[in-house]
């Protein structure tokens, strides 16, 4: 008798739900680039900010939740490691993310998987463009009736 090796799935069943489980490991690892890439670029309009500012000039910076005042000779290089820290964990993510879409793409070829649009879905997109308001209620203009 054959060894089953633990991390083969048994069914089809199985199949899909590892494969569903995989892609959402993988959307969760581009929510998580995306939300480090604001804070990243909220991080450059600050320094952008504070660099030409005097450097004895009160600053303040929340900190765990605590608001507190430094200068801005103190708080510009905390910024700046934080930035860099924040674009280190951004490559490591983006490498993840590459690894991860590699390993969704073996696992479509190892068993053959193919996603295809429902014929439902494809149907409810062309009635979107024919120009429907989404909801959107729009009284006329100008009249106060």
């Amino acid at each position: 008798m054959a060894e089953v090796d633990p991390k083969e799935p048994i069914n089809e069943q199985a199949v899909v739900n590892m494969y569903n489980a995989m892609r959402t490991e993988l959307n969760q690892i581009y929510s998580k680039i995306t939300e480090l890439e604001m804070d990243a670029s909220e991080h450059s309009l600050v320094i952008n900010a504070i660099q030409p500012l005097d450097q004895s000039r009160r600053c303040y910076r929340m900190i765990g939740g605590v608001l507190v005042e430094r200068t801005v000779k103190e708080v510009l290089p905390a910024v700046q490691r934080n930035k860099e820290g924040i674009e280190e964990v951004i490559a490591r993510l983006n490498e993840a993310a590459v690894r991860k879409k590699k390993e969704i793409a073996d696992f479509e070829e190892k068993y053959k998987i193919r996603i295809r649009k429902a014929d439902s879905e494809v149907k409810d997109d062309s009635s979107k463009k024919e120009g429907s308001s989404q909801g959107v209620l729009v009284g006329p203009a100008g009249s106060s009736e």
